[in-house]
């Protein structure tokens, strides 16, 4: 069974995705990341914390040289509401702990900032990584985590792939569309031509996700072209590229959001894109003329 976050779990936090990461803890939805509203990790557990360390990560000009895990054994209560057993534990990256071995922490408080860590793409936003472990597991080990599910609706967001860039990165492009349809109010993610919320890096990661369950032999398409089947948990990518104004692009960032300036994530290292610029996306199969160059 799944440890389901409970609602308040989420307060303070403006973004959520069980898939968008590379990372094997998240190919089968068994993590998830939490995006704050500040810079800021806020406990979306409660329980006494047990240990804090620091590791090495890959070494990236744009990051930290070191991240953090804060290991919590939760409350049998919060447990108990999450559908966990008690003496599950919590596991909590990307924070520099300002909690210490013996600290109570209930949902909500502050752990401390949210370090920009080498383990995620420079396009990728500050979070809060969350798995948990089952009692009597290693809480050091990630393989072998829960999975994990969130107890919020996701409302599907209908959008035509076009959209003005608001931002640019080094490595991204944000678009002003999608719109989110309740800002502030509830969460909401880009949907599927069959209305299915999607989660995860269309497609940069190995697999992606939907917010909500979906059939045994269930279908994602984009615009036309089919971009995934349901795999286990979650959505195995078929071999699509995402196009930008017709020219091949690294991927789509896909998330769930409650916050107004929602818009697609172009993940574009070499594309130029300017502020201000019209862009139509679209995706189409790898062995498509258009990526190949010819036709």
């Amino acid at each position: 069974m799944p440890v389901t976050l409970p609602p308040d779990s989420l307060d303070g936090y403006r973004r959520f995705s069980r898939f968008n990461s590379p990372y094997p803890a998240h190919d089968d939805g068994s993590a998830v990341d939490l995006y704050p509203e500040a810079d800021r990790g806020i406990s979306p557990v409660s329980g006494v914390v047990r240990e804090t360390r620091t590791v090495g990560c890959p070494d990236r000009s744009y990051a930290a040289s070191e991240d953090h895990l804060i290991v919590v054994d939760l409350d049998d209560e919060w447990c108990r509401r999450a559908g966990a057993d008690p003496g599950t534990t919590a596991r909590m990256l990307h924070v520099i702990p300002e909690v210490s071995p013996g600290d109570r922490v209930a949902v909500g408080d502050d752990l401390g900032p949210t370090t920009r860590s080498g383990f995620f793409g420079r396009w990728v936003d500050d979070h809060v990584h969350l798995g948990f472990r089952p009692p009597g597991a290693s809480a050091l080990r990630a393989s072998g985590s829960l999975p994990v599910d969130v107890a919020v609706a996701v409302d599907p967001i209908p959008w035509d792939g076009e959209g003005v860039v608001v931002e640019r990165g080094p490595t991204h492009a944000l678009l002003d569309a999608p719109a989110h349809p309740d800002p502030g109010e509830s969460f909401a993610a880009l949907a599927s031509d069959e209305g299915i919320p999607l989660d995860g890096g269309l497609t940069h990661y190995a697999g992606g996700g939907a917010f909500g369950r979906l059939g045994e032999s269930a279908e994602a398409t984009l615009w036309g072209t089919r971009v995934g089947v349901a795999a286990g948990r979650g959505l195995a990518w078929d071999p699509v590229d995402v196009l930008a104004n017709g020219e091949r692009v690294v991927g789509l960032s896909l998330f769930a959001a409650r916050d107004a300036g929602y818009g697609a994530k172009v993940v574009c290292p070499d594309g130029e894109f300017a502020v201000g610029e019209a862009v139509s996306l679209d995706v189409v199969p790898s062995d498509d003329p258009i990526r190949l160059g010819v036709g």
